[in-house]
């Protein structure tokens, strides 16, 4: 019995020790797979000191690979534009880059168009990408979108060559008629039906070059700096005589009305040549005995009130697809009619612009047929008077501004109706 005791006691404390052995050999197992070998430590995938914070500043879309085209960073940008999805670089031409940079380690760069995301209309996306090797073993992929930039060169390529037909064609009707002056030397009445379509062309060119002057200088000059209340009625009353021949000729009746004693804030000249446009623009495209209005009334906004200026015509109207590209420089609705009256095309993006740079906007209603209202609005004197000297003086006290325009204006907001219009013979 203490033999069959002793062996049984043996083969128990033998199993004990086989568990234990057992056990530290799986934990043993368990630390070695879990320490970093040589190995693994080559293969992570680990971004420079500093880079990681260089590629977050940098306005590109930034996109670094590892030696699998495995994306080890991307900023937002990149994930915005679509560059990367699943963890991979989803561009191709861009991936074979990478590839062919981390083979010979030499930076390339290419200008692609990449399909829109978001858009079934297939508008391409312009990008610039450059590929350059970042250490041994990652790839750093920048990418810059060109899109507006694109679009910037083509509106500026359009309007030069817009620019330069439209000099072209007074130019060269000068040309013309000078040497038929010439050849009909001995011919009076010939020398004179010349000489007023000379007269004709050289006065389209001068309001063409003028309009270019004035197109320029309200992109470029800030209309606050020389600002001042200017009133209403003296811009309408000045609208209405700068086109007081033309309406005459084709017996056109001009009406003004609305509501008295409205002032903006702005620039004098710039508001003028605005108003003046759209006016000019509605007797030129009218029909002979009809009426062209000019109303204005305060309307109250949000921001403070607006004073709104419509001008009002029984033309020949305005086609849905005219409406989005009237305000173009060098769109023409009816081309025929534009060179027969010596317009230019550029009225009305000056209007545009002038609009803007006041803070306000001018919009257009029109039907075919049944004439166009065109509306400008502008804030009031007072709002737009306190803003502009709030940025600039900051400390100063509300209790200081006085005078009209800051007064209350009245509650009513409705047009008045043209009680006294100003008829031409």
């Amino acid at each position: 019995m203490d033999v069959n005791a002793a062996v049984a006691a043996a083969a128990a404390i033998a199993g004990v020790l086989t568990g234990v052995i057992a056990m530290l050999a799986f934990r043993w197992s368990e630390r070695d797979q879990a320490r970093p070998t040589r190995t693994s430590l080559h293969m992570d995938p680990v971004l420079p000191p500093g880079v990681d914070t260089v590629l977050s500043v940098l306005r590109s879309s930034a996109v670094v690979l590892d030696e699998a085209d495995a994306v080890v960073k991307a900023s937002s940008a990149a994930y915005a534009l679509g560059l990367v999805r699943g963890g991979k670089l989803a561009v191709e031409p861009m991936l074979q880059m990478a590839r062919d940079t981390r083979r010979d380690g030499e930076i390339r760069q290419v200008e692609l168009d990449l399909p829109r995301r978001g858009t079934g209309r297939g508008e391409a996306l312009a990008v610039s990408a450059r590929v350059a090797p970042l250490g041994s073993r990652l790839v750093l992929l920048l990418v810059e979108d060109l899109t507006e930039a694109r679009r910037i060169e083509a509106v500026r390529r359009d309007f030069v060559a817009n620019v330069s037909h439209e000099l072209k064609t007074p130019v060269g009707a000068l040309s013309l008629l000078s040497e038929a002056v010439m050849d009909a030397s001995d011919d009076p009445e010939a020398v004179q039906r010349f000489a007023g379509r000379m007269q004709i062309e050289a006065t389209r060119l001068t309001n063409l070059v003028q309009e270019l002057i004035d197109l320029s200088r309200v992109q470029n000059d800030d209309p606050l700096e020389d600002a001042e209340p200017v009133g209403i009625d003296e811009l309408v009353a000045e609208a209405v005589d700068r086109c007081r021949h033309q309406a005459g000729t084709k017996q056109i009746t001009m009406a003004a009305g609305g509501t008295a004693d409205l002032r903006v804030w702005g620039h004098r000249g710039q508001l003028a040549a605005a108003l003046g446009n759209l006016v000019e623009n509605a007797v030129n495209y009218s029909p002979a005995r009809t009426r062209v209005g000019i109303a204005a009334r305060r309307v109250t906004a949000p921001g403070g009130d607006l004073i709104e200026i419509a001008v009002t015509d029984q033309g020949i109207g305005i086609s849905d697809k005219d409406k989005e590209r009237i305000f173009e420089r060098f769109y023409r609705v009816d081309p025929a009619r534009s060179r027969a009256t010596g317009g230019t095309g550029l009225g009305l993006a000056i209007v545009k612009h002038v609009a803007a740079s006041h803070g306000g906007e001018v919009t257009v209603w029109s039907a075919e047929g049944q004439g166009s209202t065109f509306t400008l609005r502008l804030p009031e004197a007072g709002a737009a008077r306190d803003r502009d000297r709030a940025q600039q003086h900051p400390d100063l006290d509300d209790d200081e501004e006085d005078g009209p325009s800051a007064q209350t204006p009245p509650e009513s907001t409705a047009y008045q109706t043209l009680s006294a219009p100003e008829v031409l013979p």
